[in-house]
């Protein structure tokens, strides 16, 4: 279809990363999100787990190499030569998608390398008058190079380097961002605790002379296993960098440039506290009736506030899934509606290549 860290962080290292990170952060915390940054691909969802939990998990620590994309802290050595690979059919014939290996180095820790990809389509190309030239095609990728290496026996560190590549039509885009992560783990109460800084980086070639921002995101997360029920729940809080994540009208004074009309500032401040609180929240659950079998189900609030109808506020904000295991692979389906005009289905395949070997 056509269309138009690791064990050597010493003290002096330590203090020299923490002050790295604190520059990159007073550089962006002021940036706003939605459509305003280049590479928003980034922040797609490619796991079929994660979508159907909500739309990001950063906290769940139970070997799956596709949560490492959200927190390259859950890269683990029982993840040695895990495969997974990942698609999506989005909308209006967009694709895209993820696939990862991950290995461990004796005496260095566990890597994990990955490409993810998204395909926009054929355009039309017209000149100024409409008269048409020809087509051309959009696509971007991003290379997910991931380390890890466990601090004690509770925390652990990690961090993906991103080097990233866009192509839109004439224009081409390089960029080099990272992910650092840090998860806390307690076996024993089948608790997990995260934190998440997310896209640090910058534009190595603009689209043009002028370099725009990255989707940067501060994210924490935990997880909680129950010890006599098949039930894990798990909360995100997203986007910590903002507090006000509402929409603004571009002019309050000019009524016509937002038809839709901005969001309601009748409510009390109570209201608003709760409102752009819970915008900052990402809730989902897990439940394994069986062994071998999972259903999943999310909320994104700040999906259904943005994307609603009043008159037809459907099932915009939730999402579901399954997934189960088949001899030697881990098959998943979710599916997140947005609005009314559509949901994303996402698939996912997982295997360890070893479960192979043994047999020869």
């Amino acid at each position: 279809m056509k269309k138009t860290i690791p064990h050597f962080f010493n003290k002096k290292r330590k203090t020299a990363f923490l002050l790295f990170l604190g520059f990159f952060i007073s550089i962006q915390i002021n940036a706003q999100i939605g459509g305003t940054h280049t590479y928003d691909f980034l922040n797609l969802i490619n796991s079929a787990r994660v979508a159907s939990l909500g739309g990001d998990v950063i906290a769940i620590n139970d070997n799956d190499l596709n949560l490492t994309y959200h927190n390259p802290a859950l890269l683990n050595p029982e993840m040695n030569h895990d495969m997974v690979l990942n698609y999506v059919n989005y909308f209006t014939d967009i694709n895209y998608g993820y696939a990862a290996f991950a290995s461990n180095i004796k005496d260095k820790g566990i890597f994990s390398g990955g490409i993810e990809y998204i395909n926009y389509g054929n355009f039309i190309a017209a000149d100024e008058k409409g008269i048409v030239t020809g087509e051309f095609k959009a696509a971007e990728y991003a290379i997910n190079l991931i380390y890890s290496r466990a601090i004690d026996s509770t925390f652990r560190v990690g961090v993906n380097v991103k080097p990233v590549i866009s192509t839109l039509e004439k224009y081409t885009s390089l960029g080099i961002v990272a992910d650092f992560g840090v998860t806390y783990q307690k076996p024993q109460s089948l608790f997990t605790a995260a934190f998440v800084v997310k896209n640090l980086g910058t534009q190595l070639k603009g689209y043009t002379s002028e370099h725009e921002s990255m989707p940067f995101n501060i994210q924490l997360g935990i997880s909680q296993k129950l010890k006599h029920a098949p039930l894990r729940f798990s909360v995100t809080l997203d986007h910590l960098e903002k507090w006000d994540l509402t929409y603004e009208k571009p002019n309050e004074n000019d009524d016509s440039l937002d038809p839709l009309g901005s969001e309601d500032d009748s409510k009390s401040g109570i209201d608003k506290f709760a409102d752009q609180f819970m915008r900052h929240v990402i809730i989902g659950l897990e439940f394994s009736p069986v062994d071998n079998f999972f259903v999943r189900a999310g909320y994104n609030y700040r999906r259904r506030q943005e994307m609603l109808i009043d008159t037809k506020t459907s099932m915009v904000g939730f999402s579901w899934g399954f997934g189960v295991k088949i001899s030697k692979f881990h098959l998943s389906y979710g599916r997140a509606t947005y609005h009314l005009a559509g949901a994303s289905d996402h698939f996912s395949v997982s295997t360890n290549l070893d479960s192979f070997r043994k047999k020869l």
